[in-house]
């Protein structure tokens, strides 16, 4: 899929008006067996199945909020699938709405920025389910994961969901992510899809827990390793390309510790540092390449490395490992991404606007983007969002670390062979969390040191 581009001066893309999101278009049922028709063909490749679960606690006209992991494009076609005829809104990443804004709103869609405060989206969920009475469809984590399990949901989802005050439902997938793998860049392998539907929450249910609760209950239903249910299941990926495009997730050598020399390649994954190289079986599990491996026909470069075990055998604990050695730079002040870019603009919804060339900087006090012969210097605080859009081949442009506001959104594509869009994400997250802690302790000892001029104050009015 790809996005309208135009060239433009930065000065003369900040004297357009920002884009608005006007009151949701509720789906005809012309568009919902559209979408169901079109989504059919997908679906019979994978042998799409389903099972359901408590569904009859809906009521048949009943709007409710489904929530959904999200691991690929398949996601919307099983959705409109599974709920037809039931009409149903969809949050849709406002960068969607370029060039189609007119068929997206038909669609049903609701815009929203990715990671960015968005005041309106709650109005406009609230509006469809109780105006329109029609239900509203939300993958949660945001952004496609980028090693097979959950990425972070927002805080705010428990708060939204006592503010609705409608029942949620759960669709989770199985499969979806194996067949097209964010990193994989848009190569679909074959392999099975299936998903659940089940109730999860009644409006009583919503009444009477408390935000926490219902906190906790969303992130258990948004626990998940693809990988190890590929594993369990001994689900087999027999293409040869399986890990081409690894190294955007697995950027970090554990052998050499060298960043940004890993290579993906046909079924291996290598690091042209130490020369490591490890092999993802047809399973999803990762072995060091043996000299029996080398004779059966992998490539004579890179060398197997001298190593006699493998760091990691799991694709989501290397991953995890990394984002443990980002905290650690992040704690001892060593973390510093700092990077030439292309820079695009989304400022209204005719076109992405590619107004020039510029640096982006990212350390513990946030990002920086300079830029467009001076013109652009936008600062991001680290407590701006939980987490960031970062994207593999966005839409077919290339690697992208995206930031912004309500008023712009910045796409910035790394040059000079720089592939850790990963890392910032990883980085952003665990700032998020740090700078959060600090935040906290802060009030708490503001609190304690006025209580304590509070004691002291009553104690001399006594005296």
């Amino acid at each position: 899929m790809k996005i309208k581009v135009e060239k433009k001066s930065y000065e003369d893309v900040l004297k357009l008006a920002p884009a608005t999101a006007p009151k949701p278009k509720k789906q005809s049922i012309a568009i919902r067996t559209l979408l169901k028709l079109a989504s059919g063909p997908d679906l019979k490749k994978t042998n799409f199945t389903y099972t359901t679960e408590n569904m009859h606690k809906l009521g048949k006209k009943e709007p409710c909020l489904y929530l959904m992991n999200h691991s690929a494009f398949i996601d919307l076609e099983i959705a409109s699938s599974i709920l037809y005829p039931r009409p149903f809104q969809i949050i849709c990443t406002l960068d969607g709405f370029v060039g189609k804004e007119w068929l997206m709103r038909h669609l049903g869609c609701i815009p929203t920025r990715k990671f960015v405060t968005d005041l309106n989206l709650v109005k406009s969920m609230n509006y469809a389910l109780k105006q329109l009475k029609t239900s509203v469809l939300m993958y949660p984590e945001a952004s496609y994961s980028f090693d097979g399990t959950a990425t972070p949901l927002p805080e705010s989802l428990a708060k939204c969901i006592k503010v609705l005050k409608v029942p949620v439902v759960m669709i989770r997938t199985e499969g979806a992510f194996l067949r097209d793998p964010l990193y994989n860049g848009l190569r679909l392998r074959k392999t099975t899809v299936s998903a659940k539907m089940s109730y999860e929450l009644s409006p009583t249910d919503i009444a009477d827990m408390s935000v926490t609760a219902i906190s906790e209950k969303l992130n258990s239903l948004f626990t998940f390793d693809n990988f190890r249910l590929q594993q369990e299941s001994h689900t087999k990926i027999t293409e040869d390309f399986r890990a081409e495009g690894l190294d955007r997730v697995l950027y970090k050598c554990p052998h050499c510790l060298s960043e940004g020399k890993m290579q993906g390649h046909g079924i291996r994954i290598s690091c042209n540092g130490c020369g490591t190289t490890y092999i993802l079986d047809e399973e999803g599990s990762l072995k060091l390449e043996s000299p029996e491996d080398t004779a059966t026909g992998a490539p004579a470069e890179p060398k197997a490395a001298a190593a006699t075990a493998p760091a990691f055998t799991h694709i989501p604990d290397w991953y995890a490992w990394e984002r443990e050695c980002v905290r650690n730079e992040l704690e001892n002040g060593t973390y510093k991404i700092d990077t030439a870019v292309d820079i695009r603009v989304l400022r209204d919804l005719k076109a992405i606007y590619e107004v020039g060339e510029g640096r982006l900087t990212h350390t513990e006090n946030g990002f920086t983007l300079t830029g467009c012969d001076g013109a652009l210097n936008y600062h991001q605080s680290p407590l701006a969002s939980y987490s960031l859009y970062s994207d593999y081949f966005w839409y077919e442009l290339g690697d992208m670390i995206s930031i912004g506001d309500d008023q712009m959104l910045y796409y910035c594509f790394p040059k000079d062979g720089f592939k850790n869009v990963a890392k910032a994400r990883l980085a952003a997250e665990e700032l998020y969390k740090l700078k959060k802690d600090e935040k906290k302790q802060r009030g708490y000892a503001n609190a304690a040191k006025s209580g304590q001029e509070s004691r002291e104050g009553s104690l001399r009015g006594r005296l």
